[in-house]
């Protein structure tokens, strides 16, 4: 059967915007919200389309992380201290919704399931998101 879902997760993490000029060009942090809509079939045996976990998992990546363009001269001196996950660009709300959905689709198509994101929508603060549609591509 197809089906559609929904799951939310948040995560915490800094990140600072190297191309930016104001105040989001500091390092700074955020209680990010990731909303995501996936449409599929259903197992037949089990009659699901995913585990919500399994969504939390390649979010959770993020949590409690240090996010930095890979071009950011900060990357080598804050690696010295602590791991950095490193984007190619500027991590803003609108790359991360990017990455998170092929990072969903991906784990999916790897396991043989055909697993879509129709949506999904990252939120950087309580007032604003980055949204992505599947139509859209």
């Amino acid at each position: 059967m197809q089906i559609r879902l929904y799951k939310e997760v948040s995560f915490d993490a800094s990140h600072r915007l190297l191309h930016y000029r104001g105040k989001c060009h500091n390092l700074h942090g955020h209680r990010w919200k990731v909303e995501v809509w996936l449409s599929g079939y259903t197992d037949e045996e089990t009659n699901i389309l995913v585990d919500y976990n399994e969504i939390r998992e390649v979010v959770d990546y993020y949590d409690h992380e240090i996010i930095l363009n890979e071009a950011d001269p900060m990357v080598p001196r804050i690696q010295e201290f602590h791991e950095v996950i490193t984007t190619p660009g500027d991590p803003t709300s609108e790359l991360l919704a990017r990455l998170i959905r092929d990072a969903i689709e991906l784990r999916y198509k790897d396991s043989g399931r055909d697993i879509i994101v129709d949506t999904i929508r990252v939120w950087e603060s309580p007032t604003g998101c980055a949204e992505l549609r599947h139509e859209d591509r």
